[in-house]
C-alpha cells in the first residue's frame, strides 16, 4: 500500500511539473517589419516592439526586416513553415498578401497588422493596430490650404511606392492638385524614405531653375534632405521663408524645427502599437481595427509642451 501511495505521489508531481512547463511555454511570434534604418519613425517602432515582446513578457519573438515586399512575403512563409503562434506584419506594400495570410490561417496562425493596412479580406487577420494614412494626408493638405497662397508650386517627395503610408499621404495631395488650377506639382518623385535621395531631388529642381514654394515630404528624413538642399542654395524656408516645409512622423528633432520656425508643418504618425497587440494576444480581441489618434502641428502654434509630449 505504501508503494502505491508513493507511486501516486510521484505520478502527481510529474503531472504538475509537466503542467507548469506547458504553462510557461513562450508565445512564438514572427514579426515582419521595415528596418530601423528606414527612418526615425521606424527606429521608434522597432524599439517599442523590442521593449514589449520579450522573453520576460512571455514571448519568443523573431523579426525579419526588409523594405522589399517580396522579401517580406518569403519571410512570412518561412515563419508559417516554422509554426509560429502569431504573425505580426507591417507590410512594405499593400498588395500581394492574400496567399500567405490564407496559409497562416490554415495553419492556425493568427495575424495582426500594425502600422499599415494591407489590401486583404478582414477575415484573414485577427486585428489591425494602424495609422489612418489617408487622414494624415488630408490633414497636411488642409494645413496647406489654410495658408491661402495665390499659387502652390509643390515639390512632392514620396515614400516607398505602394506602401500604405505613401498611398495615404499622396492621394489627398493629388486630388487637390487635380481640383485646383493654382496647385501645381513641379515634380513628384519617390525617395523611398531616404534623406540623401530627397536632397538630390530638390537639388535637381533648383538646378533646373523651376519655381517652387512648397516641399511636401512624406517623412521627416526626406524633409530634412530637402531643407539641406535649400540651405546650400541659400533659399529661405519655414515661417516667413520663401518655401513651406511639411514633413510627417513627428520626430522630436523635426518638431523642434517647427518650434524654431525652420519648418512649417508636421503630421503625427504614432509608432506605438506593441502594447495594444500584447493585450489582444493575452486577453482577446475586442476591436478589429484600432486607429491611432493623430494630429498635425503648425509652427505658428506649436509649443515646447507639444514637442515634449508628441516627439518620438
Amino acid at each position: 500500500m505504501k508503494k502505491l501511495v508513493i507511486s501516486a505521489l510521484v505520478f502527481t508531481m510529474v503531472l504538475s511539473l509537466a503542467a507548469c512547463a506547458f504553462a510557461s511555454d513562450p508565445i512564438k511570434l514572427g514579426i515582419i517589419n521595415n528596418p530601423p534604418s528606414e527612418s526615425g519613425y521606424r527606429e521608434a517602432n522597432v524599439r517599442d516592439f523590442e521593449t514589449v515582446f520579450t522573453a520576460a513578457n512571455g514571448y519568443d519573438a523573431r523579426t525579419f526586416y526588409s523594405i522589399t515586399n517580396d522579401e517580406q512575403l518569403n519571410a512570412a512563409r518561412q515563419f508559417v513553415t516554422e509554426g509560429v503562434d502569431y504573425l505580426l506584419i507591417s507590410a512594405a506594400e499593400t498588395t500581394g498578401w492574400d496567399s500567405v495570410l490564407r496559409s497562416a490561417q490554415e495553419a492556425g496562425i493568427k495575424v495582426f497588422l500594425f502600422d499599415r493596412m494591407i489590401d486583404v479580406d478582414q477575415s484573414l487577420f485577427e486585428a489591425a493596430v494602424v495609422s489612418d494614412m489617408r487622414k494624415q494626408g488630408e490633414i497636411a493638405v488642409e494645413l496647406l490650404k489654410d495658408l491661402g497662397l495665390a499659387e502652390y508650386n509643390i515639390i512632392h517627395i514620396q515614400g516607398a511606392m505602394g506602401s500604405d503610408a505613401q498611398i495615404g499621404r499622396t492621394n489627398p495631395l493629388n486630388e487637390t492638385v487635380e481640383a485646383n488650377a493654382n496647385w501645381n506639382l513641379v515634380t513628384q518623385q519617390t525617395a523611398t524614405w531616404d534623406e540623401a535621395t530627397a536632397k538630390q531631388i530638390v537639388e535637381s529642381v533648383i538646378n533646373a531653375g523651376d519655381s517652387f514654394n512648397i516641399v511636401y515630404a512624406e517623412n521627416d528624413g526626406m524633409a530634412a534632405g530637402a531643407v539641406a538642399a535649400l540651405g546650400e542654395a541659400g533659399i529661405s524656408h519655414g515661417v516667413d521663408g520663401d518655401v513651406v516645409i511639411i514633413g510627417f512622423d513627428c520626430n522630436t528633432w523635426a518638431l523642434e524645427e517647427l518650434l524654431k520656425g525652420n519648418w512649417n508643418f508636421n503630421i503625427q504618425c504614432s509608432p506605438f502599437q506593441a502594447n495594444s497587440i500584447d493585450n489582444m494576444i493575452k486577453n482577446g480581441v475586442t476591436q478589429k481595427i484600432v486607429i491611432s489618434d493623430e494630429k498635425g502641428f503648425d509652427a505658428r502654434t506649436i509649443t515646447q509642451a507639444d514637442v515634449d509630449q508628441y516627439g518620438i
